[in-house]
């Protein structure tokens, strides 16, 4: 055999040895990649299978990715959370809005209790001064506001969310505004704050700025006879209408950032949020609520106001809550968050007898329910 065939045979030799080990790296590959489809599926097979038992949609697929399960679900309490919305355009910060909000996952049940922001928490009424209000305890850190709202209500709440002027803006700006019916014409103007209220009565997109002057408008600015607009009666005069337009306002945000358009924005949102607030909450507490939250119905929070009357005497406004109805109220409340129903007792008697005085009674024991406190428009003198 000459050299010219030897070196044919062994290039041919070669040639098959090459192609032998490329079949198997095209075999291996296929099985790698084959595996990796496998895997593939079966993740996704066990994450469809998740989001189904944790009730499918948008519930299911938040459960599944936070790493949450319906089991967990029995495992979460009521959570009580103090907001507060502190005013930065004066010298001294003061909370304008306090509400102590509840939410429970089981029950798919909310409340609003919303805390005069002149509510009365001193000593001595008979040397009280502005230090003795809810809304200046602030200046000593949202602590001793959370202790105050909690000796006021026996609520057990530690938990609090500030949220300042600039982070509402920002807030309502990033779920692209909220559709809102504004009650009335709002007409204010206080240079000292740089506070400029200005909105129409009637349905509207309130963005961020509109926000700020929605939540904080009072009454209007003094008529040429010096006197001022607020509220209807009806409606809650003064404070008592900033309060309620404050809650109806949260009401419509929540339903509207759970809504199906600002489904895609829940990461921009909550990093907004977290961006923005001052709390005490930390996000491994926040997250088992999170995929729950999102069927809540806002429709469904239950709205009220600490119970009490105003009086300005010496010229200082002053908020006194009533103790008797606040424990009625909070009991009330906190059946209703709880999914607790009160039968209500009967008596009957014997109906077998012909006499009217013996014929059936029935005695119902009646619900106690939150008196509303009877206020006439006034002016109140402390700042917005």
């Amino acid at each position: 055999m000459n050299r010219v065939t030897k070196r044919e045979n062994r290039a041919k030799t070669k040639d098959k040895n090459n192609k032998g080990k490329l079949k198997k790296r095209r075999s291996f590959g296929k099985t790698i990649l084959m595996l990796a489809l496998i895997i593939v599926v079966c993740i996704g097979v066990n994450f469809g299978v998740k989001v189904y038992k944790n009730g499918g949609g948008l519930q299911g697929f938040l459960a599944a990715t936070l790493g949450q399960d319906i089991e967990k679900l029995q495992d979460l309490d009521t959570m009580y959370v103090l907001v507060l919305g502190v005013s930065e355009d004066l010298d001294s910060k003061l909370t304008d809005t306090i509400i102590l909000c509840g939410y429970n996952p089981k029950q798919q049940k909310a409340t609003m209790l919303s805390i005069p922001r002149d509510t009365f928490i001193g000593k001595n009424k008979n040397s009280k001064s502005g230090f003795d209000k809810i809304n200046a305890l602030y200046s000593k850190g949202p602590e001793k506001t959370v202790e105050a709202v909690a000796k006021l209500t026996g609520i057990d709440v530690k938990n609090y969310v500030v949220v300042n002027n600039n982070a509402l803006i920002k807030m309502v700006d990033v779920i692209g505004g909220v559709q809102f019916d504004v009650p009335i014409d709002m007409d204010y103007d206080d240079k000292t704050q740089n506070l400029h209220i200005h909105l129409k009565k009637g349905m509207q997109t309130i963005n961020g700025e509109k926000a700020e002057q929605l939540l904080r408008f009072r009454h209007s600015n003094p008529d040429k006879n010096g006197v001022m607009t607020t509220y209807p009666e009806s409606y809650g005069t003064d404070d008592y209408g900033r309060m309620r337009t404050q809650r109806e306002f949260i009401t419509e945000t929540i339903k509207q950032t759970i809504s199906l358009k600002n489904v895609t924005k829940l990461k921009q949102i909550t990093e907004t949020i977290f961006e923005n607030i001052e709390t005490n909450l930390t996000l491994d507490e926040i997250l088992p609520y999170v995929p729950w939250a999102v069927n809540f119905n806002p429709e469904s929070i239950n709205s009220k106001q600490l119970p009490g009357a105003s009086d300005n005497p010496n010229g200082v406004w002053f908020f006194y809550h009533n103790k008797k109805e606040t424990e009625e109220l909070v009991e009330e409340m906190k059946d209703d968050i709880e999914g607790i129903v009160k039968e209500e007792a009967t008596n009957t008697v014997d109906t077998n007898t012909t006499s009217a005085e013996n014929t059936s009674k029935k005695n119902t024991n009646s619900t106690n329910t939150s008196k509303k406190s009877t206020n006439t428009s006034k002016t109140n003198t402390t700042k917005k």
